[in-house]
């Protein structure tokens, strides 16, 4: 899961990527740590790429996507928003709409 450290980096990806998977997640939180690895897991699965940010480096980021908790799991199509799974994630919804973000882009 590559970082993003810059608000300029994630308006890149936004304008750039077909789709991407976006991981954020904060100082201190263990729901984040225990989260991360399960979503890294299944990373080499697809096409999409992932990325994580830190809401507590990138507070405006946070802020522009209306984030109030950690983590949350975004997933981007053409630079618009598809999905949000915020704070406990389940991970067979998660993968679902990721096959179905790749079956879209597959067309």
């Amino acid at each position: 899961m590559e970082t993003i450290t810059k608000i300029e980096e994630y308006q890149s990806k936004i304008s750039e990527e077909q789709s991407f998977l976006l991981f954020v997640k904060t100082d201190n939180c263990s729901v984040c740590e225990g989260l991360r690895p399960q979503v890294e897991d299944f990373e080499d699965d697809y096409k999409t790429p992932f990325y994580l940010v830190n809401a507590a480096e990138m507070p405006e980021l946070a802020g522009q996507l209306m984030l109030f908790t950690a983590p949350v799991v975004l997933l981007f199509r053409q630079g618009k928003e598809i999905n949000r799974f915020a704070r406990f994630v389940p991970i067979d919804e998660l993968r679902h709409r990721l096959d179905e973000l790749e079956e879209s882009l597959n067309v």
